[in-house]
């Protein structure tokens, strides 16, 4: 494992990461937008989002193999595979004097729970900082490696 791929393992979590916090803080945002889109004349709550992510490699056999043949088999990080909308039913909650009530005075509300958007925001958070301190630490082993050439 040569040092700049750690440099790009980090960069990649670091950029999968930021990716998440963009996309949890756009939930937070949108948990009371009831008018997201228009389906058939009809309002459409916002919809909460997830970000999925995947290694970079393709498979645990495909490294071990790598490595058994002497060759770099070192993973290369995370990626995004998919921003996917939850399937979680709208809450509904009666207020018939909304704009958006239906007949029966109920108005859907977005799927987003702000408690579990907060946690996974604290998720990110430290899986980015984690990153942080990792390139760090390689940066540090580089500077060394450089002083003992001297």
């Amino acid at each position: 494992m040569n040092l700049n791929s750690s440099f790009g393992i980090s960069a990649s979590g670091l950029t999968a990461q930021r990716l998440r916090m963009d996309v949890i803080s756009s939930n937070i945002a949108n948990a009371e937008t009831t008018r997201a889109s228009m389906v058939n004349g009809k309002a459409v709550p916002y919809r909460r989002k997830m970000v999925v992510f995947s290694p970079n490699e393709s498979n645990f056999a495909n490294m071990l193999q790598a490595q058994m043949n002497g060759e770099d088999s070192t993973a290369r990080g995370v990626k995004v595979t998919a921003i996917q909308e939850d399937s979680t039913p709208f809450k509904p909650v009666y207020n018939p004097n909304h704009p958006d009530a239906d007949a029966d005075g109920y108005v859907y509300m977005p799927n987003v729970d702000l408690t579990k958007e907060m946690v996974d925001m604290i998720s990110a958070s430290h899986s980015y900082n984690a990153n942080v301190t990792a390139l760090n630490a390689s940066k540090a082993m580089v500077m060394k490696a450089l002083e003992i050439g001297r």
